[in-house]
């Protein structure tokens, strides 16, 4: 019997369900099962429809809403229906580029936390140039305030998520803080950094605690898991998303300023436009919410059928590695799943 199907929100995101159909479309031709979970009087009506299985749903929480609220109140929502769907193991994963805090809700309200879980974290990839995985940062947006046992948990998930999506025996784990030194960050740092130190997580792990990490070590091969509040996570990763948006607006601007620049531009295409495609938000897949009873899958709200279809990829790839075992194994190994 083969893996169940992705259940994939076809309400979510800013070009919804347009965009996400497309995405589907293209996850299903690389023979991944995808059922769609939304209104059916909508989706039947596009292009492409034909043929793909709907979970119905009646109503869309929306980008701008509160989400707890919203959950709870919009039980027919497309969003707490994927959830429904991965709970009542009729999908293996879901996927959603719709509301960011409403997904992390349906997820965890649903779903459930994985025993010995205290919070849930948002775990997002940060391309690193010349490697072949990338960083994994976490908490970052999940829980603006944290504690520093929660930073623990945090690390461990990271690990497991690192070691099952990308192969990385024995990854590396570093606290983000305002200085390499020890003594250095808040007070939250200091007491993580304390408890980090501790080799009987990294030994149940299989991870290595390399210290204190800086911001200007995000992209670098410093560390393989980068642990922080998801108040700091999330600005962290906004900052670096935003350098990375006027970075490409100025060589575009520079690079269209004359005849010199055009013809330039155009013998630089061969170097730059692989480099160009390994950053590019497309490859990345979305982030996960680590924590939950089931794989859960979010992607940005302006997220391209390419990049929707390799967040379905992901979602099926991890649901097929049993990556929720393996974090049940790593935080509650001796409680019944």
């Amino acid at each position: 019997m083969g893996l169940l199907p992705v259940a994939v929100d076809a309400m979510g995101g800013d070009d919804a369900p347009n965009s996400v159909l497309a995405g589907v479309r293209l996850a299903v031709e690389r023979n991944i099962p995808v059922v769609l979970v939304g209104p059916p009087e909508q989706i039947s009506t596009l292009k492409d429809a034909d043929g793909l299985e709907v979970i119905a749903a009646s109503e869309v929480i929306a980008m701008g809403a509160e989400a707890a609220s919203s959950v709870r109140k919009l039980k027919d929502s497309s969003l707490v229906r994927a959830a429904e769907a991965v709970r009542d193991k009729r999908a293996s994963a879901m996927v959603s580029a719709g509301n960011t805090g409403a997904t992390m809700a349906a997820s965890l309200l649903k779903m459930g936390r994985v025993r010995g879980v205290a919070r849930p974290a948002i775990a997002t990839p940060i391309v690193v140039p010349g490697r072949s995985w990338p960083n994994v940062m976490l908490d970052a947006g999940a829980n603006a305030e944290c504690s520093a046992v929660w930073l623990v948990q945090f690390a461990q998930m990271g690990a497991v998520y690192c070691r099952d999506r990308w192969g990385v025996q024995v990854p590396r784990v570093g606290l983000l803080s305002n200085g390499e030194e020890a003594g250095k960050g808040s007070l939250l740092a200091k007491e993580a950094f304390a408890l980090l130190q501790d080799i009987a997580w990294q030994q149940r792990t299989a991870a290595t605690f390399v210290g204190n990490v800086e911001g200007c070590n995000l992209l670098e091969n410093v560390a393989d898991v980068i642990v922080t509040d998801g108040f700091t996570g999330n600005v962290a990763l906004k900052t670096a998303e935003g350098v990375a948006k006027q970075i490409v607006g100025a060589l575009l601007e520079a690079f269209d300023s004359s005849e010199d620049a055009r013809a330039g531009a155009k013998l630089l295409n061969t170097a730059l436009l692989p480099l160009y495609e390994e950053f590019s938000p497309d490859s990345v897949g979305g982030a996960i919410l680590l924590g939950v009873r089931g794989v859960s899958i979010i992607s940005h709200g302006s997220s391209s059928p390419e990049a929707l279809a390799n967040a379905i990829q992901v979602a099926h790839e991890l649901a097929e590695r049993d990556t929720v075992g393996s974090l049940h194994k790593v935080l509650s190994p001796e409680s019944p799943r």
